[in-house]
């Protein structure tokens, strides 16, 4: 179910909601957790199934780490857990890219499975590691009712595409909440926004990527392909931040506070400054569950570079089993290290808008693989941009930037440059303590008002509606 469709905004939420604050309180994590296998079901049926055995062996794997009292055997259980979690991930996303390779590199002929990608099983794998991992390090508390681990894992706000949830930051939120008239009105505003940018923003723009996708790069021109990768850079940014948006007013709704998921990543100014604030939650968890038990940077420079490859290479493995996520990861990672050994002090040196060209075009250079279905088709893309290989005459560009595309695209820039927000904040602060704090206020819910009649508006029309990070 999406949290963009007519069923979800006006049967699944609203029902959920009422359900929720009409029943007593020691039912609301039962409900929730219904509701959650229901919401996860609705599309993949089979994989609530898959969803359940996880949940299982890692409340069986928490109880079993906490009750040993000898460290080898709880070590032995920790392992053992990674083991069945990567398990669970290989099987199901990368099996057939496994025999895929196999077949390539041993010239055999092993059956593809085929297995049906369960969605988002990437983000409750990792959370339901990460709980495991927390448990082992003394970092959280073990779990021992089964329905709030479960709760945990399956609490549907994040759990198609995140933000990766940490055990020990809603734990006590699991067992003792309540929401106030300010926390569930904060939870509509930023609901709404995230909307707003899904549906009027991403969904604009990823059209056009996908429909010049369809056809031919033979005809495409040097033009032609910087609108859409400029177009697909806009498109990621608001529908994974608007699925971010969405799951953290929704968790408020139900008293829960998640932490942010983007800092306005397009506003950096170097590749270490993006990855601060992109996807933090996921890059958060390589730091803390990968990087630093590699050795992180407490160990020799050669490791360090290394532990950073190592790291960029599974943060793109885990985007996908394919060779332009892992692309994508390594030149992420590649940058990374060039920063470390002296390019950031050389990028600190350039005037600050140099900062940000320079960082938004490794970004959009790495989208360029991430977007693509395959290497050649990513490289096409890349000679076209720099011009090689462009054609002189092919697709008219000027077809294609409509009126209305034009203005989303300077929106869009506009706002993931954070400036809007910070403009908005710095007002509220200075005049909080003066009656103009009360024309603000209405100037948002005027805001709200219009984002919300023109969002729901293009979903009753039946616009065109994917979310990209289902796929993960």
């Amino acid at each position: 179910m999406v949290f963009s469709t007519p069923i979800f905004l006006f049967a699944f939420l609203p029902f959920t909601i009422l359900l929720y604050y009409f029943s007593q309180e020691k039912l609301r994590n039962l409900i929730l957790l219904a509701v959650s296998l229901i919401f996860y079901a609705w599309g993949e049926p089979y994989a609530v199934i898959l969803m359940i055995f996880s949940i299982t062996i890692n409340y069986m794997f928490g109880l079993l780490v906490d009750k040993s009292t000898r460290p080898v055997l709880q070590k032995t259980v920790l392992i053992l857990s990674v083991i069945a979690n990567l398990g669970i991930l290989i099987i199901f996303k990368y099996s057939s890219f496994i025999i895929i390779n196999l077949n390539t590199l041993l010239s055999t002929n092993l059956p593809d499975p085929q297995i049906p990608l369960p969605i988002g099983i990437s983000f409750f794998t990792f959370q339901a590691m990460s709980y495991v991992i927390d448990v082992y390090r003394k970092d959280g508390n073990v779990q021992k009712n089964y329905f709030s681990l479960a709760l945990y894992i399956s609490f549907f706000p994040q759990l198609i595409a995140g933000p990766i949830v940490r055990y020990k930051d809603i734990d006590n939120q699991i067992r003792n909440r309540s929401v106030n008239y300010r926390q569930m009105a904060s939870g509509i505003q930023r609901f709404l926004i995230g909307l707003s940018k899904k549906v009027l923003i991403s969904n604009v723009v990823g059209e056009l990527v996908d429909n010049l996708f369809i056809v031919s790069m033979d005809y495409w021109t040097t033009g032609i392909s910087w609108l859409v990768i400029i177009c697909y850079t806009l498109q990621i940014y608001f529908d994974f931040s608007a699925y971010s948006d969405m799951a953290i007013g929704l968790g408020r709704m139900f008293g829960f506070e998640f932490l942010e998921n983007f800092n306005y990543p397009y506003n950096a100014t170097s590749i270490r400054d993006f990855w601060r604030k992109w996807h933090i939650s996921l890059s958060t968890w390589f730091r803390d569950y990968l990087y630093i038990p590699l050795g992180g940077s407490r160990c020799a420079t050669w490791r360090i570079y290394l532990n950073q490859l190592i790291v960029f290479f599974l943060c793109g493995l885990w985007h996908g089993s394919s060779w332009n996520f892992v692309i994508w990861g390594l030149i992420h990672g590649l940058f990374l290290v060039l920063e470390r050994i002296g390019l950031g002090n050389f990028v600190n040196k350039l005037w600050k808008p140099l900062q940000h060209v320079y960082t938004l075009l490794i970004v959009m250079i790495g989208w360029v693989f991430f977007r693509a279905e395959t290497l050649s088709s990513a490289t096409q893309m890349l000679t076209i941009m720099f011009g090689s290989g462009a054609k002189l005459s092919g697709y008219n560009l000027s077809q294609y930037i409509t009126p209305l595309l034009l203005i989303v695209i300077i929106i869009g820039v506009i706002i993931s440059s954070g400036y809007p927000t910070k403009i908005l904040d710095n007002l509220e602060n200075k005049y909080k303590h003066t009656k103009n704090i009360h024309i603000i206020a209405c100037f948002k819910i005027a805001c709200l008002t219009i984002l919300m009649i023109l969002s729901f508006s293009s979903i009753a029309s039946g616009a065109y509606n994917p979310f990209i990070y289902f796929r993960f």
